[in-house]
């Protein structure tokens, strides 16, 4: 077997980078006060990047004695900087990086063809630089949108505008976006927001997109017919898309009426018919977008959204049923465990939910459709020190837990809830067990799940069956964060 000696060979290729006297390319890189050259070695830099493999053979170099001269005036020397150590050594420090620079290395990598550092640049802005991208949607998403590799990030943006738009579409930027952008958003059906909003957005989009319009003319009283014929030619590709059918006829009266000079004749008439018929549209006019739930991407193998809505329901302690509205919470809910993937034990499962974080577990057993689940505000284990014990237990305390079953994974009518009653033991932190609610009311030992109230700290028992243990065929956990109203100004 060979001996590995990554650690040396890395810090050797860096003393070549700083101190070497032999190399034998000089590149400049950026423009106007921000310039600087960097000295390199072709042969390390053809080995490390296709681009460079083309771009200093000899039938494109230019040559100043025995120095290959190239100039790179689209990148910054802070990005340059950190594509060089990359290429020599293999390392990459990011956390004392701006967000604009990281996003400026992910456009260097993939125009140098450097694929590894490449996607790695993009998960980084996804897993660890989230929140600076949802502050600067706009400027990434017209970053992102040109470059053909970067779907990953892009459909994270988008996916991400769609489960709470209206920051987004109500920010100042928004008027700015591109089409091409502005087209993908509302082809979507995920777009978690009312479509008279939508439309509404879309026409300020349209005014400040249209010459002799803008805020210098965006009083519709004022238009002219030449007026309307231009804004009918901006958002000629977009109208189809409003899903009109979401319009009430006030809404649609009041709002929509106004501009009937820009639709084309044909979808117009569809859509009086819609209002004035009752008649489902035929054929220009499209359905309803997926259902409001107030939960975003919503990651489980076990139940669907419907469910997942029941849930955030109860969380907000509301009937299963009731209709969730725009104004109330929007949540996320973060996949961290699944047995399938991390292993179903008690080790693992405490391992990956650990901590004082609002959290829910979903449970499907062997040999019947049943599935059970829990949601405790505090979390499932190590917890801090808010604890009692009580007959030798350690107990942690919550009066918003609550313990659930559904008949299967589409049941809405059968459902069970269980609230808890006893604050005081809400969770029993057992090291055995992966979790317990209320001493033995819900609980997994490795492989194995218990469902029994005989402790009585939670209301009524779930279980409608005889038996109290079963085999966990599937289980995940997931973290509860109401979404941020962050602003994108």
């Amino acid at each position: 077997m060979a001996s590995i000696f990554h650690h040396n060979l890395s810090k050797d290729l860096s003393l070549i980078l700083d101190d070497a006297d032999d190399y034998n390319v000089i590149i400049q890189v950026g423009e106007n006060q921000n310039t600087k050259e960097f000295r390199a070695h072709s042969v390390i830099l053809r080995a490390r990047s296709p681009y460079f493999k083309s771009a200093l053979s000899e039938n494109w170099i230019t040559k100043k004695g025995n120095m290959i001269m190239f100039s790179k005036p689209n990148l910054s020397p802070t990005i340059f900087d950190m594509i060089l150590k990359y290429i020599y050594t293999g390392e990459l420090d990011l956390t004392k990086q701006s967000g604009e620079n990281i996003l400026g290395l992910l456009v260097a990598s993939d125009e140098l063809l450097l694929e590894e550092l490449f996607n790695y640049v993009q998960d980084y802005l996804i897993d660890i630089q989230a929140r600076w991208v949802h502050a600067n949607f706009i400027l990434v998403l017209h970053t992102v949108f040109k470059l053909d590799n970067c779907k990953r990030l892009q459909d994270y943006c988008l996916e991400s505008i769609c489960e709470n738009p209206l920051p987004f579409f109500s920010s100042k930027t928004f008027p700015s976006i591109d089409k091409e952008i502005l087209f993908c958003l509302l082809k979507r059906e995920d777009l978690q927001i009312e479509e008279i909003f939508v439309w509404e957005y879309l026409i300020k989009w349209g005014i400040e997109q249209t010459p002799d319009l803008g805020s210098k003319n965006s009083d519709r009283v004022m238009w002219n017919n030449y007026n309307f014929k231009s804004l009918e030619k901006t958002l000629d590709q977009f109208i189809p898309l409003i899903r009109f059918v979401g319009i009430s006829r006030a809404e649609f009266f009041d709002k929509v009426r106004p501009y009937k000079p820009i639709f084309p004749n044909h979808i117009y008439e569809e859509i009086e018919e819609f209002y004035y018929k009752d008649s489902l549209p035929k054929t220009m006019i499209l359905p309803p977008r997926t259902e409001f739930t107030g939960i975003g991407k919503f990651e489980s193998n076990i139940i669907n959204s419907k469910l997942a809505k029941i849930i955030i329901n109860w969380i907000d302690k509301k009937n299963a049923k009731y209709i969730r509205a725009r104004n109330d919470p929007l949540y996320k809910l973060k996949l961290i465990y699944r047995g399938s993937r991390d292993g179903i034990s008690s080790e693992s499962f405490r391992e990956k939910c650990n901590g004082r974080v609002a959290s829910l577990v979903l449970i499907k057993v062997k040999g019947i459709n049943k599935i059970f689940g829990g949601y405790s505000s505090i979390g499932f284990s190590s917890l801090g020190e808010d604890y009692i014990i009580r007959d030798g237990y350690l107990f942690y305390s919550s009066s918003d837990n609550f313990i659930f079953s559904f008949e299967n994974s589409e049941d809405t009518q059968n459902m069970k809830i269980s609230r808890v009653v006893n604050k005081y033991k809400a969770i029993l932190d057992h090291v055995p067990d992966g979790f317990n609610f209320g001493q033995g009311s819900l609980g997994m030992d490795n492989e194995y799940l218990f469902v029994n109230n005989s402790c009585e700290n939670y209301e009524y028992d779930i279980n409608s069956a005889d038996t109290i243990d079963y085999t966990i065929e599937q289980i995940e956990s997931f973290t509860v964060n109401t979404m941020d109203n962050i602003s994108y100004n």
